[in-house]
């Protein structure tokens, strides 16, 4: 497992040197970065135990008494997502084939989707509270391949933006592969007095949108959200 606190290029492996970076680096690699100024969309997810299913499509209940609140504001302009996760009664550690066990699928309600866009594993691992905020800049990889390409090749947040309702956040555990959790993406205001934000749609204060949409997800429970907080990367 892999935990780094940083700013620099998701990648996987070592490179020995600037002139092999240029080589070796994969084509597509997220960045973390800071977080824009403005976005143009704006979900909120309650996942649920229940809610999961395996590949084939078969309901496959995650951990009894899990929950896990995701909130994603997008700029599609500049392929920016920023990302508040929340995990809360979730245990053991996580297992998944991607690069990391926590993900947005392309799958409607009830059907499973292959990983679009992998986030770091929210933190600590333990009996707590876990939790992992932060912004990653496409073209996004998984680390899952499906006929020789990754499934996050191509993948776009406009496509996000466009078919949110086909679309799922999860986290997969060791002893809950098909996922712990699982919910479906639900679109929220972006700024104006339905989030608090108090401005133009696309110019809202962050910590305005995620206020809101907490509140419209019924979790302000899990509130406390630090936006700007140390970011720790969990990768598996």
């Amino acid at each position: 497992m892999m935990n780094k606190t940083s700013t620099r290029t998701l990648t996987i492996g070592a490179i020995a040197a600037v002139g092999v970076l240029a080589l070796a680096t994969p084509a597509h690699a997220e960045s973390e970065v800071s977080e824009p100024a403005s976005f143009t969309s704006a979900f909120t997810v309650m996942a649920t135990p229940d809610q999961v299913v395996n590949p084939d499509g078969v309901v496959t209940p995650g951990q009894e008494g899990a929950t896990g609140t995701f909130t994603f504001r997008v700029n599609s302009e500049l392929e920016i997502i920023c990302y508040d996760i929340t995990l809360n009664g979730v245990s053991g550690d996580y297992q998944s084939p991607a690069k990391t066990a926590t993900h947005i699928h392309q799958a409607a309600a009830g059907q499973p989707g292959p990983p679009r866009i992998a986030f770091p594993n929210p933190s600590p691992v333990g009996d707590g509270p876990r939790t992992s905020s932060g912004c990653l800049q496409g073209p996004f990889t998984t680390g899952i391949m499906a006929n020789g390409v990754d499934t996050g090749d191509g993948f776009t947040l406009a496509q996000l933006e466009s078919g949110q309702s086909g679309f799922a956040a999860d986290s997969h555990t060791a002893s809950y592969t098909a996922g712990v959790v699982r919910g479906q993406l639900t679109a929220v205001p972006v700024g104006g007095v339905d989030t608090g934000a108090g401005g133009a749609a696309g110019q809202a204060d962050a910590a305005g949108i995620v206020i809101g949409s907490l509140a419209f997800a019924g979790a302000a429970a899990v509130g406390g959200v630090v936006l700007h907080r140390r970011r720790h990367l969990d990768a598996r």
